[in-house]
């Protein structure tokens, strides 16, 4: 079968970074101990137990960053990817704990401007997903000036203390095209609004690609965590953007018959927290599918 190997996909610098310091982190043997992460590293599970490999624990639940630290006595605490707020990096200095940030770049970025608009009087509308952990910290840089918009029903609902110095701000892992659309209607509401775009280039750069190498390939394949944002973004630009038939895997397995059905070209992109060699092997199968080799219906 023809294979389309979209480029760039996979790890992002951000994940990068963070995976090589929690892997230092472990491999000093002057850290305290356990050595915990505040969340997932990366919203991938492949390499979350990859890190637990190397006496890593990661703490995951519904709860927010703030009480899962609550559970921490002793030890390091490893901050996400994602960014924490400052109140969560207070608490954890107040009980004594190792601190290693990993915090993306891009992420850090959006914090600093946050803080920065805030202190020039301004209240933020910020664009992301409800529930994930991005938004948590960035809202945790200024509370009750920062309010999560998801969609258009929370533009229609939210209650703003004040609307003279207007921003908005967003999640860095979005879709560029679903971000602009909700943009729009913000303007419309608010049309002396400020507009800080934050999607990372890696992310936009992935999504751009995934659109345009795709539209040769009868069906696409994105291997990510059902977890991940930048990888459901990325299903969502292919149906969307490309007209591509698109599915979500984890991992090889997950690959049906059903889903080859009458394909000779598809096209393989990743999230930018898969590891690269669950890719490759996603790769290689389809490689060596021969769809001539199917029965007749």
């Amino acid at each position: 079968m023809n294979v389309i190997s979209i480029t760039p996909r996979g790890f992002c610098y951000g994940v990068v970074d963070a995976v090589e310091i929690a892997k230092k982190v472990a491999q000093d043997a002057t850290a305290p101990r356990p050595i915990y992460v505040l969340g997932q590293l990366v919203h991938n599970h492949h390499m979350v137990e990859r890190l637990a490999q190397y006496g890593i624990i990661s703490l995951e639940n519904t709860s927010s960053r703030l009480d899962l630290l609550e559970g921490i006595e002793s030890g390091t605490v490893i901050f996400t990817a994602h960014g924490v707020s400052p109140q969560v990096k207070e608490r954890a200095r107040q009980k004594g704990l190792n601190c290693i940030d990993t915090t993306c770049p891009d992420v850090d970025k959006t914090h600093v401007l946050i803080r920065k608009l805030v202190g020039q009087g301004y209240d933020i509308l910020y664009i992301g997903r409800k529930g994930h952990p991005e938004p948590e910290g960035a809202i945790g840089e200024a509370p009750g000036h920062v309010f999560l918009i998801q969609d258009v029903a929370d533009l229609e609902t939210v209650a703003l203390p004040q609307t003279e110095k207007l921003a908005v701000t967003t999640q860095t892992t979005l879709s560029r095209w679903d971000t602009e659309d909700l943009i729009t209607r913000i303007r419309e509401r608010f049309p002396h609004v400020h507009v800080y775009t934050e999607i990372c280039k890696a992310t936009q750069l992935r999504q751009e690609a995934a659109v345009r190498q795709s539209t040769a390939a009868d069906v696409v394949f994105v291997v990510g965590d059902k977890h991940s944002s930048n990888s459901n973004r990325l299903v969502d630009v292919v149906s969307h953007q490309a007209g591509r038939p698109v599915y979500l895997i984890d991992n090889v397995a997950e690959i049906t018959p059903a889903m080859l059905t009458g394909a000779r070209t598809v096209g393989v992109t990743a999230g930018s927290s898969t590891p690269s060699d669950i890719t490759r092997e996603v790769i290689r199968f389809l490689q060596a599918h021969e769809p001539a080799a199917e029965a007749p219906r």
